[in-house]
């Protein structure tokens, strides 16, 4: 199939990169011309495993291109999807504006029929509108049809999610581009299921509201753990080997960041109002989300008392391991608050420093280069993005580094019984 992306972040970049390692011809289009310019020459802008050895693979072998023109991956492909960022607004809902633009963009270039896949997260009824638009500014005699096409990805590992999906979603307003999908699809080996368009639409945003839900959960229930004496981690292996519960997702933390849950679940709760539905339960997952990230850091404050002139070491600056994304991330949040009180930090991250460079301050942060070396003279250790290497973190050497043997681990990395055999004062969550 010839195929055109327009976009290339996350979604946009590692959908084009994996339809041309099954054998499709890709054209990745962004009107950001130095972005563009990065990857014909190679570079990458983003972190994700296995993206970069994809897409030098696939532009080698001439099946996937880039450019900044529109026209050129309109004219060129038979099947084009819209994979712009759909960015929050402040008061909860979605900037649609990206996708209008492009909407007008492929209807100003086409001339024959094409087959317009949304791929963004977008609010349900946005076919509608995006179908609506080309129909106002095409001025050639074609005939069209709009779909949408949800992603499921996961920051970290989104090649291995797209090449493994556990399943296809497309909604459709007819059966005429149906053919043309399972083609597309047919490579991956996953179920397929075809739906109306505004079934499709709202699946993604019900997907991630639930998850985020169960994030939320169990954080409410290491709420519990904690006042009782209980552990989390033991609650959560119970209640997850019920087949109806599952275990993924059940992992007390800082709370749930990143681009898409907070986002999704601010739109499907906007969505909900305007239809006239008061979604409570999707508000007070919210609220128990900003509630978590206070009560880690209450217990930095009561073990401290007094944060101004201290230093702190923080593991971690990415909303989650395996990203450099550092958009809504707990392990910022952390670190801005503890900016606030007048503390002085030592940061690592693996992939992510350089992004969190241009969201941190410039003072009162210091960027460390090796992981061990992050709790010299440091008042305590804060673990803030489960990176697995953190595991392996030396802790004779840093409690030896370190002018007080304090962690606040906030991603339940290691055991309590055997750090605090080691002589540190150890808080985690939920035990």
């Amino acid at each position: 199939m010839n195929i055109t992306i327009i976009g290339t972040g996350y979604v946009g970049l590692v959908t084009g990169a994996c339809f041309s390692e099954v054998g499709h011809n890709v054209i990745c289009v962004d009107c950001d011309e130095k972005k563009v310019e990065l990857l014909q020459g190679g570079g990458i802008p983003i972190y994700e495993p296995g993206l970069e050895e994809l897409v030098e693979r696939n532009v080698a072998a001439g099946r996937l291109s880039f450019t900044s023109s529109t026209a050129e991956g309109v004219e060129k492909s038979d099947v084009i999807f819209i994979a712009v960022p759909t960015p929050p607004l402040d008061d909860g809902a979605v900037d649609l504006s990206f996708i209008e633009r492009v909407a007008r963009e492929i209807a100003d270039c086409m001339t024959s029929y094409k087959i317009i896949v949304d791929k963004s997260t977008v609010p349900v009824k946005t076919g509608e509108k995006v179908a609506d638009t080309i129909k106002r500014y095409c001025q050639a005699d074609c005939d069209f049809d709009v779909i949408s096409n949800p992603e499921f990805l996961r920051e970290g590992f989104a090649v291995e999610d797209l090449m493994n999906p556990d399943r296809v979603v497309i909604g459709t307003t007819s059966d005429r581009p149906n053919e043309a999908m399972q083609k597309i699809y047919k490579p991956f080996n996953a179920p397929v299921i075809f739906t109306d368009i505004n079934s499709a639409e709202l699946i993604k945003h019900a997907a991630n509201s639930f998850l985020a839900m169960k994030i939320s959960y169990i954080n409410a229930v290491a709420a519990i753990c904690e006042a009782s004496g209980a552990n989390v981690e033991e609650v959560a292996n119970g209640i997850g080997m019920d087949d109806r519960i599952g275990r993924r997702f059940l992992n007390a933390s800082l709370g749930f960041g990143g681009s898409c849950f907070p986002k999704d679940l601010s739109a499907f709760i906007r969505i909900s109002d305007e239809l006239g539905y008061d979604f409570g339960l999707l508000k007070e997952v919210q609220k128990i989300n900003a509630s978590q990230m206070n009560r880690f850091v209450k217990k930095i404050t009561d073990t401290l008392w007094i944060l101004k002139g201290k230093t702190i070491g923080v593991l971690g600056l990415a909303f989650k391991q395996n990203t450099d994304d550092v958009r809504m991330s707990p392990a910022v949040d952390i670190c801005q608050r503890l900016l606030k009180e007048g503390a002085f930090l030592r940061v690592y991250d693996p992939k992510a420093m350089d992004k969190a460079k241009e969201v941190l301050p410039d003072d009162g942060v210091l960027y460390i280069d090796k992981m061990d070396d992050v709790s010299k003279g440091c008042d305590a250790l804060v673990i803030a993005t489960e990176w697995p290497q953190f595991k392996e973190l030396n802790l004779v050497k840093a409690k030896e580094a370190m002018t007080a043997p304090i962690i606040f681990d906030g991603r339940n990395l290691f055991d309590p019984v055997s750090v605090e055999q080691l002589g540190f004062t150890y808080k985690s969550i939920g035990r």
